[in-house]
């Protein structure tokens, strides 16, 4: 049988039970997905009311605002990698129930919280379970996918975590309007019990057959780098200040730690991943676009909150309204992104996407205090639709440059770069508009007292705290501090533009663009290239495929006819082999000549 794609059933690497549910399974995946992304966003909109006293709220303080979502961030971050890692070694259906069904625990206690320290608490075990949900998602995707789908299926991927980003500030204004700040984590618990649901009847279990020894070591120099990295970059935007000791000496500590990672698994003879990976431009490059934009992305989104909501006064559910033109280009170009990168190629459409990001950054400049909320609109709208030509094509090339059986790793390294990225970009920036905004605020604050006076400098939301307390006196401090926010927001987007132009000068000189005509031949008439030679492996049995009944597809399974026509097999092309010399499975080389003895 010949599928819609011209990859007949003997042909795929996948099971046809498996291939023909594939889209199904996306859905499944995509919903999993969601909770994760969407949850972050909601509570972003939830910090006001959790701030408030009891019972309204749990009266946290604003550095206690803070580790309820930095230690989501801490412990996520740090286990990311890892927990690729297991997915590839145990199988990724298992990781990932696993990180849904205590994804769904900590939702519970979090909600069910009666102390800001519960609520960080609660939070960092809902940012282990995410950790294991991420990578898998797309892992899974990988091996369910033939190669030939698996850029538009990214595409989907994609489009679904803008519209989780977009939609969680509505849901969460929806949920404030009608119940208690709790109701914003306990909503995700029907949802992870249907999700597992799902789960278990849909989704195929995979793994890497050969995973070789463990390396315990580079495990734990990956969690303690990564755990120090994030750490003090996190420090250092509460501090607003990059010089403290205490941050630079955990930032040194944690790159120190990485270092001697990669010293280790360059020497390891069972690396945790394969440092040789970073050599390919296809790969290097677009892990570096994805933390470059990231870095700029997040800053910004960050910000964005307190002008539609300190500046303009808008609700908490008007502002998530506002950002839904985001979630609707990425939703309406990120799918269609393969088709482009078809035509023009990877490197030219990830430039202009990444050229329009930061020219809708810089556009952040035109937004004053009265500026027509259209505008912001028109933006949010180009920076969705530069997001979606960006984040499909890079995310492809980074899974496309491992083979198959390594979908966990490259997932893990794929998402790690990204919150890494992340969260320097909201330290760095948050920063450097907290700084900015004290300049411009200090004099007009000399009439407090010292102590107060330097509370109200932290931030926007500080300020007006401050002049609502002071009654009719303080209403003199609101105009001072709008347009102080306003100049500090515009020094913040030309410095979160730059970065995405770094990104896109990254991408135009290191991602490779269309492959030559003569290339493309050479793939079909001579021997592959490396990384099309693993996944001709992995797609024809070197990668192992489970359905939901445990049992592997026939076809995976026949008799290989000899690759030189001589008798003689080729060790490096079929794998495994069954007792008496009969191969575990059969290896088409690039052009699909080999096949399927009879």
């Amino acid at each position: 049988m010949v599928t819609p794609t011209g990859t007949t059933a003997a042909e795929r690497g996948v099971p046809e039970a498996v291939h023909r549910r594939r889209w199904l399974i996306l859905s499944v995946l995509m919903f999993s997905l969601l909770i994760v992304v969407l949850d972050n966003s909601i509570l972003n909109v939830a910090m006001k009311t959790i701030a408030a006293p009891p019972p309204t709220g749990l009266g946290a303080t604003q550095s206690e605002l803070e580790w309820a979502i930095n230690s989501y961030t801490l412990v996520f971050a740090g286990i990311l990698f890892t927990a690729g890692l297991l997915g590839d070694r145990l199988g990724r259906k298992k990781v990932l129930l696993f990180g849904m069904a205590l994804f769904g625990i900590g939702s519970a206690l979090a909600a069910l919280s009666d102390s800001p320290g519960q609520l960080i608490a609660f939070r960092a075990l809902m940012g282990f379970g995410g950790a294991f949900v991420m990578p898998a998602t797309l892992a899974i995707l990988m091996n369910v996918f033939e190669r030939d789908e698996q850029p538009k299926a990214i595409g989907i991927w994609v489009g679904g975590v803008g519209l989780a980003i977009a939609i969680g500030p509505v849901t969460g204004g929806l949920l404030l309007e009608h119940f208690w700040w709790g109701s914003v984590f306990l909503v995700n618990v029907p949802i992870v019990i249907l999700g597992l649901a799902a789960m278990l009847l849909l989704v195929p279990d995979s793994r890497d057959p050969r995973p070789g020894r463990i390396d315990p070591i580079g495990v734990l120099l990956s969690v303690v780098g990564l755990v120090l990295l994030v750490y003090g970059i996190i420090q250092g935007g509460r501090l607003a200040d990059f010089s403290d000791p205490q941050v630079l000496g955990t930032i040194g500590a944690g790159l120190a730690v990485l270092v001697l990672f990669v010293l280790h698994e360059k020497r390891s003879d069972h690396p945790a991943i394969d440092i040789g990976y970073f050599r390919k431009p296809a790969f290097s490059a677009a892990v570096a676009a994805i933390a470059l934009v990231f870095f700029a992305l997040m800053g910004v989104t960050f910000f964005t909150v307190f002008y539609t909501q300190s500046v303009r006064g808008y609700s908490p559910l008007e502002t998530g309204v506002l950002i839904l033109p985001l979630a609707a280009a990425q939703m309406m170009f990120a799918p269609r992104a393969p088709l482009v990168v078809e035509r023009f190629g990877a490197r030219a459409v990830c430039t202009g996407g990444m050229l329009l990001v930061a020219a809708t950054l810089a556009g952040f400049t035109l937004l004053d205090q009265d500026t027509p909320i259209w505008v912001l609109e028109v933006l949010f709208f180009l920076q969705g639709a530069g997001m979606a030509h960006t984040m499909p094509p890079v995310t492809t090339s980074i899974m496309q440059s491992l083979p198959r059986e390594k979908a966990g790793s490259g997932s893990a390294v794929n998402n790690t770069f990204r919150q890494v990225g992340g969260a320097l970009g909201v330290a760095v920036l948050g920063s450097l508009l907290s700084a900015t905004y004290r300049v411009g605020i200090d004099d007009e604050l000399a009439v407090l007292p010292p102590g107060l006076r330097h509370a109200a400098g932290e931030s926007i939301e500080a300020t007006l705290g401050v002049a609502e307390r002071m009654g009719p006196e303080g209403s003199a401090l609101v105009a001072p501090a709008n347009a102080a926010f306003i100049h500090a927001m515009h020094v913040t987007v030309v410095g979160a533009a730059g970065v995405a132009l770094v990104g896109a000068l990254v991408v135009a000189l290191f991602l490779p663009g269309r492959p030559k005509p003569s290339e493309e031949q050479g793939r079909t008439e001579g021997g592959p290239a490396e990384e099309d030679r693993l996944a001709a492996v992995d797609r024809t049995g070197a990668m192992e495929l489970v359905d939901e009944t445990g049992s592997m597809e026939a076809d995976k399974t026949g008799a290989m006819e000899p690759a030189d026509g001589t008798g003689a097999m080729e060790a490096d092309e079929t794998g495994s082999m069954e007792p008496g010399g009969t191969p575990a499975a059969e290896v088409p080389e690039a052009g699909g000549r080999g096949s399927t003895a009879p």
